[in-house]
Formats: C-alpha cells, sequence, structure tokens
C-alpha cells in the first residue's frame, strides 16, 4: 500500500528565496559597478597595463656619418653589430643550467652572472646581456632557442688610422655617441635622428603586426675634413721618432695651408687606439697640440720684428746695438753668443734676446698688446674641439717694462703649438690672418690683414736667414726648396719657478718661401737626448716633415736639388726663461 512521504510536502521558508535573489542581485550590481568604475574612471591606465604586455615600440637607430679626409679617404666607419639582449618578464622561468651555460661560453660571461641578472630584473622587459657582437656570435645565441632572449642591430665605430689620427677624430662611446675630438664636436650631425616601429607581440615575445606606419631613422651625414691622410701618417711617424730619439716626454706637430687655414695634419706623442674600447690613460688622450700651454721662447721673435716694422720704427736695415746686456733691476737680459751692433734681420737670424727687447720696448704698450692678440693670443682659436686653451698675453694697462722686453723673445707670455702655427701665417699669406679649420673648405675664408704685404715680405727673408749659414736652424733646410722658419728653446715653468733641466724645444716654419704652402710647427717637450735647443732637436723634424709633405702635394721645387749647406756648428739661440 501507497504510503506518501510528509517530506515532500514540507514547503521552504519564502525569505531563503528572498536572500538568495538579494546576494545575485548584490554581486551582480557590484560586478556592474567595478565594470563601469574601471571603463569609465580607470581607463586609461588599464589599457596602458594591457598595450605593456602585448604592445612595443622598437627604436631603429640610425647609421652614423662617416668621416672622412679631404681626398674621400675613411678615417672613421660604422660596422653592423648584434647586442644580445633580453625581457625577464616574459620569461615563464629562467634557462636551466644547460642553455645558462651555453649561453655564457657565447658571451663570454659568467653564468650565475648571466643567473642573477635575469632573476634581478623579473619585471623588467628589457635588460642587456652582452652588447656589440660580432653578427656570427649574435646568430649562435639565437640559435640556443631560449624564449625572452633577443638580438638588436647597432652599429660599432672604426677607425682605420688607429693611433695617428686619435686625438682628431676622436672616438665614440658604447651607445654610438661622441667622446673626444671630432665625434664629439660633431656629434649633431653625424649621430643622425633614430626612428621607431610600433608592433604587437604574442607573449613568447615574436612579432605578429605592425601597428602604425614605421617612422624610418635620419642617418647621420658625411663629414669631410681639412686633413690629408698621407700627411697626418708621415707627420706622426716623424714626430713619434723624434720623441723616441730624443727621449722626450711627449711632442706635437701641426700642418696648415698657409693661404686658407686648413688642418691638414695634427699629430700628438703619445698616442691612444681609439679601436680599444678598454681603460685609457687619459694622459694619452690629451690634443696637447690644442689643449697644452707653453712659453714660445725665439719663436716669437718674428712677430715683435714684424710689429717694429709695422709701426714704423725700425726698418730691416736699422742698425740695433746689442752688446752687453740689458738691466731691469736686479734682471738683466744676455744673448747667447756677443754680439755688438746687428740688423734687425740678424737679430733675427742670430737669435738676439736683446735685440728683441729694444724693439719691442720701442712700441707703444697699447699697441704691441692689441697687436699680439689680433695674432690669436691670449684667445681661444676656436676650432670647436672642448679643452682648447686661451693662453695669456700680459695686459698692456699692467705689463712693466722688463716683462714687454721678456714678452719679445716669448718669455713671460703662453701658447698652445696651434696658436703659433696660425699666427705664422701672416708671413706666409702676405701679412693675413685666417680662422683655423677642420673642415674642408670651399672657399678660403676671410681673413685679418695683420701686417702689410710688404712688412710679411721682408719678415720671410729674415725667416729664410735662419734656415741659412749663420742662423740657428740650418738642419731645417729642404732638398730642393726654399724655407724659412724660427727656432724656439725655453726653459719650463716647475713649483713657481723656471726649471734648470726641463725645456721645450720648438720650430715653426713655412715652405716654400717664394710661394709659401704650408706651415708647419713642432714642439718636442722635454727632450733628454743630450740636447734640447730647438735647432737641433725640433728642426730636423720640419725638414722630414716638410720634405715628404711638399713631395706628396707636388709641389714645384724653388730651389737646386744640392741647395743644402750645412755649417759644421750651428750657433745656438737663447734659452728663453733665465736672464
Amino acid at each position: 500500500m501507497y504510503t506518501a512521504n510528509t517530506n515532500l510536502n514540507a514547503r521552504l521558508p519564502a525569505w531563503r528565496s528572498y536572500v538568495l535573489m538579494a546576494a545575485l542581485g548584490a554581486g551582480f550590481a557590484a560586478l556592474v559597478g567595478r565594470a563601469v568604475y574601471l571603463q569609465g574612471f580607470n581607463r586609461d591606465f588599464l589599457q596602458e597595463q594591457g598595450e605593456a604586455r602585448y604592445s612595443r615600440v622598437m627604436k631603429l637607430e640610425p647609421v652614423r656619418g662617416m668621416i672622412t679626409d679631404r681626398n674621400g679617404e675613411p678615417l672613421a666607419i660604422s660596422t653592423p653589430v648584434q647586442s644580445i639582449w633580453a625581457s625577464p618578464s616574459d620569461m615563464d622561468a629562467l634557462p636551466n643550467d644547460e642553455q645558462l651555460g651555453k649561453l655564457a661560453k657565447l658571451l663570454g660571461a659568467k653564468a650565475d652572472d648571466l643567473k642573477k641578472k635575469l632573476a634581478d630584473g623579473r619585471k623588467k622587459d628589457f635588460v642587456y646581456l652582452r652588447r656589440q657582437l660580432h653578427p656570427e656570435v649574435a646568430e649562435k645565441v639565437m640559435a640556443l632557442g631560449i624564449p625572452g632572449i633577443y638580438k638588436m642591430r647597432e652599429y660599432r665605430r672604426y677607425y682605420p688610422a688607429g693611433e695617428v689620427l686619435a686625438h682628431v677624430i676622436g672616438q665614440t662611446g658604447i651607445d654610438d655617441q661622441g667622446q673626444e675630438g671630432i665625434e664629439l664636436t660633431r656629434n649633431g650631425v653625424l649621430a643622425g635622428k633614430p626612428g621607431s616601429r610600433h608592433v604587437l607581440k604574442d607573449r613568447r615575445g615574436y612579432i605578429v603586426e605592425d601597428v602604425t606606419n614605421m617612422k624610418p631613422p635620419v642617418d647621420g651625414q658625411t663629414l669631410t675634413l681639412s686633413i690629408d691622410r698621407n700627411l697626418q701618417y708621415l707627420a706622426y711617424r716623424e714626430l713619434k721618432a723624434a720623441v723616441e730619439e730624443n727621449k722626450a716626454k711627449a711632442g706635437g706637430a701641426v700642418i696648415l695651408d698657409a693661404h686658407t687655414g686648413e688642418v691638414l695634419a695634427l699629430a700628438n706623442v703619445p698616442s691612444y687606439n681609439p679601436n680599444n674600447r678598454g681603460v685609457i690613460d687619459m694622459a694619452r688622450k690629451r690634443n696637447r697640440v690644442l689643449t697644452d700651454l707653453y712659453e714660445p721662447g725665439s719663436t716669437m721673435k718674428p712677430f715683435t720684428a714684424a710689429a717694429a716694422l709695422e709701426a714704423g720704427t725700425f726698418k730691416p736695415s736699422s742698425i740695433i746695438n746689442v752688446a752687453g746686456g740689458m738691466s731691469f733691476g736686479k734682471y738683466t737680459i744676455h744673448d747667447a753668443h756677443p754680439h755688438g751692433a746687428l740688423t734687425v734681420e740678424q737679430v733675427i737670424q742670430v737669435s738676439s734676446n736683446i735685440g728683441a727687447a729694444k724693439m719691442a720696448l720701442s712700441l707703444d704698450r697699447e699697441y704691441y698688446y692689441d697687436y699680439l692678440r689680433s695674432l690669436g693670443f691670449g684667445q681661444p682659436p676656436h676650432t670647436g674641439f672642448p679643452g682648447e686653451a686661451s693662453g695669456r698675453v700680459r695686459h698692456w694697462k699692467t705689463i712693466k717694462p722688463v716683462e714687454t722686453a721678456t714678452t719679445s723673445y716669448g718669455h713671460g707670455i703662453s701658447v698652445s703649438l696651434v696658436q703659433m702655427a696660425r699666427a705664422y701665417m701672416i708671413f706666409a699669406n702676405d701679412g693675413e690672418i685666417k680662422p683655423i679649420s677642420f673642415l674642408k673648405q670651399v672657399a678660403p675664408p676671410p681673413g685679418q690683414q695683420v701686417i702689410s704685404k710688404a712688412n710679411a715680405e721682408a719678415m720671410k727673408k729674415m725667416l729664410e736667414m735662419v734656415t741659412q749659414p749663420g742662423g740657428t736652424a740650418t738642419r731645417a733646410q729642404v732638398v730642393g726648396y726654399r724655407v724659412g722658419g724660427k727656432t724656439g728653446t725655453a726653459n719650463k715653468l716647475e713649483g713657481g719657478g723656471y726649471s734648470k733641466s726641463k725645456y721645450v724645444a720648438s720650430f715653426v716654419g713655412i715652405a716654400p718661401i717664394s710661394n709659401p704652402r704650408l706651415v708647419v710647427a713642432v714642439m718636442i717637450d722635454e727632450p733628454g737626448g743630450g740636447t734640447y735647443y730647438g735647432g737641433t732637436v725640433s728642426a730636423p723634424v720640419f725638414s722630414r716633415i716638410t720634405t715628404a709633405a711638399l713631395r706628396s702635394l707636388a709641389v714645384p721645387n724653388d730651389a737646386p736639388v744640392n741647395n743644402i749647406i750645412l755649417p759644421n756648428t750651428d750657433p745656438q739661440e737663447a734659452i728663453e726663461g733665465t736672464m
């Protein structure tokens, strides 16, 4: 017999259904409120977070502009390389020990270091593992198939001339930005502008789609320098040999175009290899020709004579009594060799301190000061190079007579070698001086007339006499060419006074005398090979550099090939810095 189950007839309380419906309604309302909040008030943030997981803006590096010499020969070029990077945030797990070992071997790193770098950057999207690898090595890295490891094309700078042109060209850093020399001063022109590419990536980091049109990079411009690579090589070769031969501390040489002011060569010893990315001694990086100051010694005397000719106080044939000495209180100026009466020409030829001092003292102080400033002394040469020195010229309002006298022969005035080379342009360029340029000029720039053409011609004659028998620089003579110039030997400043054993030997000259093409300046710092005079240390370097340079440029001879006339002994100029 069927019996009804009383439990089935039991009815649920009505309030329980109301509670359930209310809970469901509240949950639904919370979801709607949350959606409204996220979409309406926090949309930008969420969109950024979402895009960060699949959207990337890739930087497209430009190719850095090439640097060439005046004849188109490459001096700095960029070669493509690959950099290996990782996105730890895209990695589900760190590479295993076997993968890390293979990766470390290819990258030339330690496996533990790589593991630590990846672990520390777990929340980062970009971590460099190794910069500027050879493309073949980078391909081997990618062949390992490690998720989250990528390659990126970059460029590495290469300098074919190496240490020969290091101080002119300079170098770039790991990020291909200029750090020294032309690479730094012209970085804006050479670097170009990077482009960009907006892409979508999947969870493994592979590009699946371009979001927008690619913005291509703008490559850097090619820069053509005034430098002649052949002249640079020979200048560096001869300078380096002279520094080694004379056991000197350092040396510098510069070759200028006599009419345009273009720098055809600029060499420093010691030098460094800009292709070496390791630690380099900063002393080797110093561009001494532009940054180091020295007292020029007797190379200043031609400027004093030219000022006196221009002012009309003396003529080339004027007689000056240089017997004895010149006293200024406790100071007395002497010559290296005693003389009686000398013409202005002979004062320059035999390098008389007394003769130069008497010419300077005949000049108005303000006129002499302004004249030296017009030559570029006491102010930067405006080459654009960082650290270029201004030098020092005593102001006419405060200068004393003894200081005027010593300035006349290069004592108490400081200059850089490039300033001295530029100033000698007035003798080679009919009295006109032009600005210095490291870029090839399309046309000669405007200059400033410092002395008259007639006085420039008179000074060329005196400079040639210096290299002839009876002068202090017969070793500066060049086979087949007439040349002229002036020696300088000066004690170095040390500890507030003048050293008795350290000297700067220099020579500045022009060639050929009949139709000047080059101005060549040579400075040897602290020669220690037994001789330290400009005539015996620097003048021979000038001769060797100028001989090779004139032949390289195919400059016509203006003298027979048997024009060399060397005396048995050379008269030496007085050593400036002692009185």
